[in-house]
């Protein structure tokens, strides 16, 4: 049984199609097999560091074929992020146990609701460029035609691992929680994540 969810929200441009890193879904795919302890598989992904000349060439045009620059989020619009997040959450009655808010992607631990988790994914998303769009610091908003909206901030998938016991919801919340500052940022605390309360003994995640 589904309990919960590990979604990654990737910015605009953050994992390019055939990019030479790796395939980026089955990145997080295989990733997850191996954090959560099952059978461990060869990691595939390549850090930017370990491309060969050829590879950054590949990946540099790539990035030129884009038709917007590629989105990286400052403090203040992650704030603006968050502010939108907690909107919806509240209005959904959404139980967010660990988000990170980092420039290029967003990670989420979501408990599973009525709603499927795509349909979550695409409110929260749409929620927090909404509340761009009313304060006014969209990162794309110098793209937008006269009269219409900026472009899309947010890449048009999430990746996402379905959690079913404790140990996995635990092991993506720690996960969550390390991730900023494993980026070299400061630990993030947000007013709409719940502590975890487990699993209750009819075996339905208990709600917040």
């Amino acid at each position: 049984m589904i309990h919960g969810y590990h979604v990654i929200l990737p910015m605009y441009g953050f994992w390019l199609p055939n990019d030479p890193r790796g395939s980026w879904s089955d990145f997080v795919r295989r990733w997850e097999i191996a954090r959560f302890g099952r059978p461990l598989k060869m990691l595939e992904r390549k850090e930017l560091n370990e491309l060969t000349e050829e590879e950054m060439r590949d990946r540099a045009a790539a990035k030129a074929a884009l038709s917007y620059p590629l989105v990286s989020v400052t403090g203040e619009q992650a704030l603006t992020i968050a502010h939108g997040f907690r909107a919806q959450a509240q209005k959904n009655n959404y139980t967010i146990w660990a988000c990170a808010i980092l420039p290029e992607h967003t990670h989420m631990v979501l408990a599973r609701h009525v709603y499927h988790v795509e349909r979550m994914v695409n409110q929260l998303k749409g929620a927090s460029t909404s509340e761009m769009m009313r304060v006014g610091n969209h990162p794309l908003k110098s793209h937008a035609n006269p009269g219409e909206r900026p472009p899309r901030m947010w890449s048009a998938h999430e990746w996402k691992v379905f959690l079913d016991n404790e140990d996995s919801i635990r092991e993506a919340i720690a996960y969550v929680e390390r991730n900023p500052e494993n980026e070299g940022k400061p630990k993030q605390t947000w007013s709409f994540v719940s502590p975890f309360a487990g699993i209750n003994t009819a075996g339905w995640t208990t709600y917040h």
